[in-house]
C-alpha cells in the first residue's frame, strides 16, 4: 500500500507502507520532499524488515509551520513564524485517526522525523512529549537561534535519537547556520550523557545532497536500534 492520500482538517497526509505495522512514522514534508518519498520508502525498507506505515504530512508554510517560536530571518526575508505547538497539536489529534484507519495498535511505536527544519521540529516536540518512541533528525536546524539553550532547559525525552549532518554544512558564510556542527556535536554529547540510544552520522555533500536516503537511515536506525 503506497501513497495513499488522506485529508486530515486542512492537511494533505500521504500514506506508504503496512497495514497492522507495528511502528507509526511520522514526516513533516515539503514538495521537494514529496517528490522524493517513493525513493525514501523503498530505501527504508532495503535497510529494515520491521513493518511500517509512514505519514508525510504536506506542510503549506515551513518557516512558519516547523519554527519552535519566532525568529528572525537567517537567510532572504523570510523569517519563522513560531507556530510549532499548533503544528504538534494537530499531530496529537490525527494520530489516532490515522492508526484506526490503518489497523495499527494504540501502543504502536511512534517516530517522529523529518529533514532540515522539520528534523528541528521533531527534536522539539520530543521535548514537549514523552509520546514518542524515538526522533529521527536528519540534518536537523540545530542553528535555530535558542535551541541549544531551549533544549538545555526542556530535554529531549525519547530514548531513541539519530542526528544526522552533511560535513559541509557547517562550511557556510551565514554566521547563524555554521553553528550547526557545533550545536548537534554538543546534542549528541549530551543526549549520550543522558543515557539515550543516541547516534550522530556524518554524511559527505552539502544540506541539499541525497535528502531523502539520509532521511531514509535516520528512520531505519530508530527503528532497528531497539532490536
Amino acid at each position: 500500500m503506497d501513497n495513499q492520500i488522506l485529508q486530515i482538517q486542512n492537511r494533505i497526509c500521504h500514506v506508504y507502507g503496512d497495514t497492522g505495522a507495528e511502528y507509526l512514522l511520522l514526516q513533516m514534508a515539503d514538495d521537494h520532499d514529496l517528490a522524493g518519498m517513493a525513493r525514501e520508502v523503498e530505501a527504508i525498507r532495503q535497510q529494515t524488515a520491521q513493518p511500517f506505515l509512514l505519514a508525510a504530512v504536506q506542510v503549506e508554510n515551513w518557516n512558519d509551520d516547523l519554527s519552535p517560536w519566532p525568529a528572525p530571518p537567517v537567510w532572504g526575508k523570510q523569517g519563522f513564524g513560531g507556530e510549532a505547538g499548533d503544528t504538534l497539536a494537530w499531530l496529537a489529534q490525527a494520530v489516532p485517526g490515522i492508526r484506526q484507519q490503518y489497523s495499527i495498535k494504540e501502543d504502536c511505536k511512534v517516530i517522529l522525523g523529518g529533514y532540515s527544519l522539520s528534523g528541528l521540529f521533531a527534536l522539539w516536540a520530543a521535548t514537549q512529549t514523552n509520546a514518542l518512541y524515538g526522533t529521527a533528525a536528519a540534518s536537523p536546524s540545530v542553528w535555530f537561534p535558542g535551541w541549544p539553550e531551549y533544549e538545555a532547559a526542556h530535554p529531549i525525552q525519547a530514548q531513541r535519537v539519530y542526528l544526522s549532518l552533511g560535513d559541509r554544512e557547517e562550511h557556510t558564510k551565514n554566521q547563524t547556520m555554521a553553528a550547526v556542527g557545533d550545536n548537534i556535536r554538543a546534542l549528541h554529547s549530551v543526549l549520550t550523557r543522558r543515557g539515550a540510544a543516541c547516534a550522530l552520522e556524518w554524511n559527505a555533500g552539502g544540506h541539499f545532497k541525497d535528502a531523502d536516503l539520509r532521511t531514509a537511515r535516520v528512520f531505519a536506525w530508530t527503528m532497528e536500534s531497539g532490536k
